[in-house]
């Protein structure tokens, strides 16, 4: 269904949108609207329609790791987690990332998306996000019945009900959910009946971007592609790797791109463009391309060869990135619980498939019940841990010891408990989601015609010392009715584990991140090492923009799909 290669390289365009993923096809679809328009997207993945492991859910993972679906990059080996190379996937085909999550649909606390205005960027703000966002979902309720019995509650005030992004309540869940939500409960976290209006607090169960008729995953290409795909002014050419955006110097010194180099099939072609060239590449690749194209910092661009057309330091910088360290219990196999490990069992599997066809079994799981909460509700050491934060960034404040515009997202700083109930060969895990906006950030870019991440990943003292307190935390509700009943044993790290020495150890061997990266391409003032303006154009240019995750100045409480979609659809303007 992709375009021949003689209708991209024969044709001038009015945009080229480099990446075929969440907001590209996105912003794809919203511009094509205007039949007046003509739009070209290049995608270096294939299509993958009607591909299983992309529409059936409950699979989660089922695509990492494979080169047909991800990208499969690696970190360099991080010097403050045991010198450990992170696998750091990323969608790869039409749709991107939205192909290949887990299907959490979940937004960020207003305050966060605020937070954007307060950092120079006019009209990014909670308001605004909310009504984008509404634009790409299609809200279904669960039928009364469900809803009553699994205590989600949602209201449909805080969600669209016309966008192409089918979401609703999953009609499949472990029987550990109700469970999970009473012990919750028990220690003071309430259920929040409205996670999507801009305060997340509390314990609830995400929505999950899944067709209720079909019971299949609904995102960037279902969504935006398909309904569309007929429009003569739409074209999207598969197998392209784009190499660099050509620039010239316009009378008042900006960069104006003319078009897009790519490799097509081995060989070296250039699509033309009239308006704008709009890098949707994500945020491990779409700082790449702009240092490919020669926008970067010079020494950076010096070393791999590049001509230095803006010099553009923050590209590739302010990289932050959500991590989070596992903790699993043996559960009480008298229970008779029902849990997801059952599917690497090829006969389960096989009859879980029949099932899925007659619109019934557990691959219409979501991802599970989630708890956002301040730190102090999880620990008595969060005035001291602050504080010490605190005293920190304002002694590097006097030293100058910070990155320019970094004191300014210190000073609007956000951290979270993200309780995710999963399970694994009877075993009950909950993981310590540390997010925040202290740490966790790093330098990605092109090195040596490659990609690396160097990241401070458990650099600072304070990222260790939160997620311990957690480890703690979790204990604390292990020991809590109803779900001290149902467990054996804590299994990973085990009792064994008991200081804290001990438990920084295990998080330093054992954590993960969560492939929620953004910043690389920061929307900040330019002397604040930002990339794009509020209007999404680099920097130097008169018509290079970026739309995707790698604009987020300040990472968000929340898992970032519909985040994606939101800069998509506000990327049109």
């Amino acid at each position: 269904m992709s375009a021949t290669l003689q209708e991209i390289t024969e044709f001038v365009f009015d945009y080229v949108v480099i990446g075929g993923g969440t907001a590209g096809l996105t912003l794809a679809a919203r511009l094509s609207e205007n039949p007046s328009i003509s739009v070209a997207v290049l995608e270096v993945g294939q299509e993958n329609f009607d591909e299983p492991k992309i529409l059936i859910p409950g699979q989660f993972g089922a695509t990492f790791g494979d080169p047909k679906f991800d990208w499969v990059f690696k970190t360099t080996k991080q010097q403050h987690s045991d010198d450990k190379s992170y696998m750091w996937s990323r969608g790869k085909g039409l749709g991107g990332s939205s192909a290949m999550n887990f299907c959490a649909w979940s937004k960020p606390p207003a305050f966060d998306i605020d937070a954007f205005e307060k950092l120079g960027n006019p009209g990014w703000n909670w308001e605004s996000y909310h009504s984008y966002s509404k634009r790409s979902e299609r809200f279904h309720p669960a039928i009364e019945e469900f809803a009553a019995n699994k205590q989600n509650a949602f209201d449909p005030v805080s969600s669209g009900t016309s966008g192409p992004i089918q979401v609703t309540v999953p009609f499949f869940y472990d029987t550990l959910e109700a469970l999970f939500q009473k012990t919750l409960a028990n220690v003071g976290i309430d259920r929040n009946d409205d996670p999507y209006g801009g305060d997340i607090n509390g314990a609830w169960t995400p929505i999950s971007n899944y067709d209720p008729q079909t019971w299949t995953r609904s995102y960037a290409t279902t969504g935006y592609y398909l309904p569309n795909q007929a429009r003569e002014n739409l074209k999207i050419l598969t197998g392209a790797l784009v190499s660099r955006i050509i620039l010239d110097e316009t009378e008042d010194e900006l960069q104006s791109a003319s078009g897009v180099e790519f490799i097509h099939n081995g060989a070296t072609h250039t699509v033309r463009v009239k308006k704008e060239v709009v890098v949707c590449a994500g945020a491990i690749k779409s700082p790449q391309i702009l240092e490919l194209s020669g926008i970067g910092r010079k020494d950076i661009l010096k070393r791999i060869g590049v001509d230095l057309k803006v010099n553009l330091p923050g590209v590739g910088e302010n990289v932050q990135e959500h991590h989070f360290s596992s903790m699993s219990f043996e559960l009480d196999p008298t229970a008779g619980h029902t849990t997801r490990d059952l599917l690497r069992n090829p006969l389960y599997a096989a009859e879980a498939l029949k099932l899925h066809a007659e619109g019934k079994g557990p691959l219409r799981a979501g991802p599970g019940t989630a708890a956002f909460v301040p730190l102090s509700a999880t620990t008595d050491e969060a005035s001291t841990i602050i504080e010490n934060i605190a005293r920190q960034v304002e002694d590097m404040k006097c030293k100058g010891g910070l990155a320019p515009g970094l004191a300014e997202q210190w000073d609007n700083p956000t951290c979270s408990f993200e309780g995710r109930l999963g399970s694994r060969h009877g075993v009950y895990t909950l993981s310590p989601f540390y997010d925040e906006n202290f740490g966790a950030r790093g330098r990605q870019g092109l090195r040596d015609d490659y990609l690396r991440y160097q990241s401070s990943l458990l650099e600072g003292h304070h990222h260790l010392e939160i997620l311990v307190q957690h480890m703690k935390f979790v204990r604390k509700l292990a020991a809590t009715e109803p779900w001290k009943s149902d467990i054996v044993r804590e299994v990973d790290p085990g009792l064994e584990v008991t200081t804290d020495e001990q438990m920084r150890e295990y998080i330093k061997k054992y954590h993960s991140t969560a492939w929620h990266t953004v910043g690389s391409c920061s929307m900040l003032p330019r002397d604040k090492q930002g990339v794009v303006d509020p209007s999404l154009k680099v920097y130097g240019t008169s018509n290079v923009r970026v739309a995707d995750l790698s604009i987020v100045p300040l990472h968000i409480a929340a898992h970032t799909q519909a985040t994606a979609y939101m800069i998509g659809e506000k990327g049109t303007i």
